[in-house]
């Protein structure tokens, strides 16, 4: 019979929790709200609400900052839009001038974070990324017989505001700092409904505040923070060496279904007290030989390939695109950028013969301007 991982007799015990304080301050700098606006306008200069707050650039990070020091920014209405691809969400997007102030809040907390975080979770870090996710499940593949995949269910909907205050409060000393967070996270929008229970709800836990839009970069880093304890308490309680999560996807390898069928309890049980459920229709195991479908690749030992839904999909786009672009309706610039942009997708991939079939499918011939 399989040993199934158990709590270590006994594991080093760390320092104190650090606390940061004094943060406040260095978010508020002129400077580095400036350098915050330059960041958060990349690639998206020529939209007109960007546009506008570049033209004025020192006098609107000039109003961010006073409304910061005085206490009185507070954020703006979101723009909703839908996305289809990979599947249908609510994209939830901050006015710019917001948007600079999650980049001057995450730009200072994240370094604070970064070391405290497992390294095998990879989603909105430097030097991390899908393309590392999936090599690193590769290499672990080859050395283990199964896996386990898992699927938080409606994560970003199903995040819990006192919850990730207070898990915030835990590293975080500067009041000033945990005020600023907290308005943006009960400054978010609406999201899509979840029917959440657990054992000993009362009536009064459907009024409890939960979700945060898709499309904030705060949203991004909140979710990591919101992960992190059940993170650590795979890898450092239970010494879970191959496990791995990209946002909301978790994954952990081993030689035994017993094994991996305790974990599953252990996961699910603690993310209960995150007040997180899972998908069952996505919690399965698994054999490493027969391949899995994870971040937009499908995976085993061996290889990588695109998965077949998404080829279907990519050569609609493809075909949609050229189209387009015949019509004036998309300039040659975009196009080019959403070629390349797929080509370096399907590169991570085995896919040499798909992409020269596939491009050579498709012409692109421009309306002449």
């Amino acid at each position: 019979m399989a040993q199934a991982w158990k709590r270590p007799a006994s594991r080093p015990r760390g320092g104190p929790l650090k606390r940061y304080s004094n943060l406040f301050a260095r978010i508020v700098d002129f400077d580095h709200l400036m350098a915050c606006a330059k960041r958060a306008a990349r690639g998206k200069r020529h939209r007109p609400d960007v546009a506008n707050f570049r033209f004025r650039l020192e006098a609107s990070v000039l109003a961010i900052q006073r409304a910061l020091k005085n206490g009185s920014w507070q954020p703006s209405g979101y723009r909703e839009f839908l996305v289809h691809e990979p599947k249908t969400r609510t994209i939830s997007a901050a006015p710019f001038k917001d948007r600079v102030v999650h980049h001057a809040l995450v730009s200072v907390l994240e370094p604070l974070y970064e070391c405290m975080f497992i390294s095998d979770s990879y989603a909105s870090r430097k030097g991390k990324g899908t393309h590392r996710a999936i090599r690193q499940y590769q290499d672990w593949a080859r050395h283990s017989k199964y896996f386990l995949k898992m699927d938080v269910r409606k994560f970003f909907p199903s995040i819990d505001h006192e919850i990730l205050l207070a898990l915030l409060g835990k590293r975080i000393a500067d009041a000033r700092v945990l005020d600023l967070a907290r308005r943006i996270v009960t400054g978010s929008n609406p999201q899509e409904p979840v029917d959440l229970w657990f054992p000993g709800d009362g009536p009064a836990a459907t009024e409890r505040r939960r979700g945060l839009p898709i499309g904030n970069q705060t949203s991004q880093f909140f979710a990591n923070v919101y992960m992190d304890p059940l993170d650590r308490h795979v890898k450092r309680d239970f010494g879970v060496r191959r496990y791995l999560r990209y946002v909301d996807d978790l994954v952990i390898l081993a030689d035994s279904k017993a094994d991996l069928r305790v974990m599953r309890h252990v996961v699910e049980d603690f993310a209960a007290r995150l007040r997180l459920q899972f998908h069952p229709g996505k919690c399965f195991i698994g054999p490493v030989s027969g391949g899995l479908t994870l971040l937009g690749y499908r995976v085993w030992p061996d290889r990588i390939r695109l998965p077949r839904a998404h080829v279907v999909g990519a050569r609609r786009r493809l075909q949609r695109l050229a189209r387009d672009a015949g019509r004036g309706r998309v300039a040659p610039d975009r196009v080019r950028a959403s070629v390349a942009a797929w080509i370096g997708h399907a590169a991570h991939a085995d896919s040499w013969r798909l992409r020269e079939r596939m491009l050579g499918q498709v012409a692109f011939r421009f309306a002449p301007d």
